[in-house]
């Protein structure tokens, strides 16, 4: 059996949602500190801030854990990185930490900020190693919070972690360069990993909650079709590697089922209609295992 943290905060939602969605679902008492998840592979469960779990992991605390990798390189943990997820603290695909100045700096790249410049991040090895590299010296402050707003009164640069840029343009600030880019993951115990028991316990986990994942941008049709149309249908049709046909009984008629992208089916259905596909149906998927 293994042991798991998940995270808190801005990752909680999406976090505890997928494990819903893969039969894992996370169940809180009276006390949130103690949640349950009835599968026969899992010990225990605790949640804890996204900080916090590298380390954690790392120290052999918890077997799993589910973090961002930008706390993974702040906190230098050595874990072992097990797979990716499709979604961020601001949503689903990946993040930037990224400096920022105030718009009427007349700067527009990092090899231009000023020696000793204030920099404010919630990230400061991570910046204190950017600027080294660099051989730009600068005076680190580390931010709790709303780093954004304390340029330029405050401070004259920001390290901050954004998707589009957009609360930093609104707050005034501009862009000048990027220093990693971030995302989901699940991260494993080394020591953990190694176990034949407790890495076979890891795997079928991680399995089941990326099948969850890539069953959310897939529908599966289903489609009835008249024997005189099949090359026209199979001809429009995607498919993971070839559509299932099965032939109806008593008439001259074909079932059609295959996996289709859910971003494609609006535009795919009228060609199928007009291929000579009928009684269409579009199905949500669960889970994918590849």
């Amino acid at each position: 059996m293994i042991t798991i943290a998940l995270p808190k905060g801005s990752l909680e939602a999406q976090t505890l949602q997928l494990f819903k969605e893969a039969d894992l679902e996370v169940k809180r008492g009276e006390r949130d500190y103690n949640p349950v998840i009835s599968d026969h592979r899992i010990d225990k469960v605790k949640i804890l801030r996204p900080q916090e779990i590298p380390k954690f992991i790392e120290m052999g605390y918890f077997d799993l854990g589910i973090s961002g990798l930008d706390w993974v390189k702040e906190t230098g943990s050595r874990v072992r990185e097990v797979a990716r997820l499709s979604y961020s603290k601001t949503g689903e695909g990946t993040v930037k930490i990224v400096v920022a100045v105030h718009e009427s700096e007349p700067i527009t790249d990092v090899a231009h900020i000023r020696p000793n410049s204030r920099v404010t991040t919630e990230y400061p090895e991570i910046t204190r190693e950017y600027f080294g590299r660099l051989g730009i010296p600068v005076q680190l402050f580390h931010s709790y919070g709303a780093s954004e707003a304390k340029v330029p009164d405050l401070m004259d640069v920001v390290v901050d972690l954004t998707e589009t840029g957009a609360t930093l343009r609104r707050n005034g600030l501009k862009i000048i360069g990027q220093i990693m880019e971030s995302y989901t993951v699940v991260i494993a115990n080394r020591d953990s990993f190694e176990d034949e028991g407790k890495r076979r316990a890891i795997e079928e986990i991680v399995t089941l909650l990326l099948g969850v994942i890539d069953a959310r941008h897939q529908v599966l049709l289903s489609m009835n079709v008249p024997d005189e149309s099949m090359d026209q249908v199979v001809a429009v049709l995607p498919a993971l590697k070839k559509p299932t046909v099965s032939r109806l009984h008593g008439i001259d008629y074909y079932n059609i089922q295959t996996v289709a992208q859910k971003g494609e089916v609006n535009t795919l259905i009228p060609n199928l209609k007009a291929a000579g596909a009928e009684d269409i149906l579009e199905i949500p998927i669960a889970k994918i295992i590849r």
